[in-house]
């Protein structure tokens, strides 16, 4: 394991914003993500769904009746992380899992406590509750140091608060990719975006703005040798904390193989595995 730092390093306020499914089954997936998950809709027409905590919109559901389930050979979402600020809510969460739906695993991960399952459509998700930073366990040369451990389920249940939904601090702490290289991967979000690598393993790599542990995780266990088609996941946002950070992306993107579109103080990109991230800047929220 190591932390990698790059000169052009992603502002420490940097984040995920919301994201983004295909969903050949709209209503279906709204409702999974509503009882299930605990968000609250928050936006709706005959094509799209807004789902989010509070007021924050955090997953865009896309309709399209053509999407197919990905392929064995393609890149795309690994998960979606959802993060809640207690334990207490990560209770609430299993609760509805446990009574509703099925769980597909959960661990100790020593900077969180994490449970996992799969919507109707394939589509993994992450629910997930972070220890105090500076309880993170650290490597001899103090970067992070992320494991995996038994998770007391009747534990985290019993501390459940009761609630129906997620509090509205809840957001998406960070997106886990299938990636087709972790070169390529690390090359793109580190070297052309700016983000600090914070975690290597033979088969992983997390990146991660401001020491987090990971904003944004990739893995080769599944050997996907395609890019993206869309099904899955449409796209990601990253939100910054300033414009001249967008601007400084922009620049180091014109530097690269990649393109970028910029329209009203917003931007897209399509990075490495045919993936499509959008960015924007905290003070000005997205239009779209």
């Amino acid at each position: 394991m190591d932390t990698y730092m790059n000169s052009n390093t992603i502002p420490a306020g940097t984040h995920i914003g919301r994201t983004a499914l295909q969903a050949s089954d709209l209503e279906e997936l709204t409702g999974f993500y509503r009882d299930i998950v605990g968000l609250s809709v928050q936006r709706r027409s005959n094509a799209i769904v807004v789902l989010g905590a509070g007021e924050t919109p955090l997953l865009v559901l896309e309709q399209n009746e053509d999407t197919l389930a990905r392929g064995r050979s393609e890149a795309g979402l690994y998960h979606n992380a959802f993060r809640v600020p207690s334990r207490a809510a990560l209770g609430d969460a299993l609760g509805r899992i446990r009574n509703h739906w099925r769980l597909s695993g959960a661990s100790n991960h020593g900077v969180s406590e994490a449970l996992y399952l799969t919507d109707p459509a394939g589509n993994g998700i992450e629910i997930y509750y972070d220890f105090p930073r500076e309880e993170w366990p650290r490597t001899d040369d103090g970067g992070i140091k992320m494991g995996t451990t038994y998770l007391d389920l009747d534990s985290v249940e019993a501390a459940a608060g009761g609630e129906s939904g997620v509090p509205p601090e809840t957001d998406v702490g960070h997106v886990h990719l299938e990636v087709t290289s972790l070169e390529a991967f690390r090359d793109f979000y580190v070297d052309v975006l700016g983000f600090e690598t914070q975690v290597t393993e033979p088969d992983a790599l997390f990146v991660s703005a401001g020491g987090y542990h990971h904003h944004i995780g990739a893995n080769v266990w599944h050997d996907r040798t395609s890019p993206s088609d869309g099904s899955g996941l449409a796209w990601f946002e990253i939100v910054l904390p300033e414009t001249q950070a967008l601007e400084a992306i922009q620049n180091q993107v014109a530097d690269s193989q990649f393109s970028m579109t910029a329209t009203n103080g917003e931007a897209s990109v399509i990075g490495v595995d045919g993936i499509e991230i959008r960015i924007t800047v905290e003070s000005q929220p997205s239009s779209r």
